[in-house]
């Protein structure tokens, strides 16, 4: 997403190719919460929905991308990541965010799961092209 990130504020850039790779998003994502003010509950919240998030891009997408930074618009701040694959993409939306449904042999709450613990939640997904999911939890 072209525009999230304010000049002097870019984002952290980490890859996702292999399980290992998931621990430093957890902790990337950690960091910025903390950096961010964020409660404790809410660190936890992010981090979770981040960690499936970025578990989907792995197993679905065959690895990708994740951008993640401190995010201010108007008077809020808050911490926003960017989960990006070149993979087959999604060619059911509705089907995929339903809760207890799975394409795998999850227990089908990773994109639906990780929409109700952040405040900001947007799924762009082109089937054959890859999808991008982005995530904002703001400070309180």
């Amino acid at each position: 997403m072209t525009g999230l990130w304010a000049a002097g504020d870019e984002p952290q850039v980490f890859p996702v190719a292999r399980s290992g790779d998931l621990v430093h998003i957890r902790q990337g994502i950690r960091a910025l919460s903390q950096e961010c003010g964020l409660s404790l509950v809410d660190q936890t919240k992010i981090i979770t929905a981040a960690s499936e998030l970025a578990r989907n891009t792995l197993i679905y997408g065959g690895g990708g991308t994740v951008r993640a930074g401190l995010v201010h618009v108007d008077h809020k701040r808050g911490v926003a990541a960017v989960f990006e694959d070149s993979g087959p993409g999604i060619p059911d939306v509705d089907q995929a965010m339903t809760d207890g449904w799975t394409s795998g042999n999850g227990l089908g709450l990773g994109l639906s799961g990780a929409r109700r613990l952040v405040d900001d939640f947007r799924l762009h997904t082109v089937p054959g092209e890859g999808t991008t999911v982005t995530i904002i939890k703001w400070a309180r």
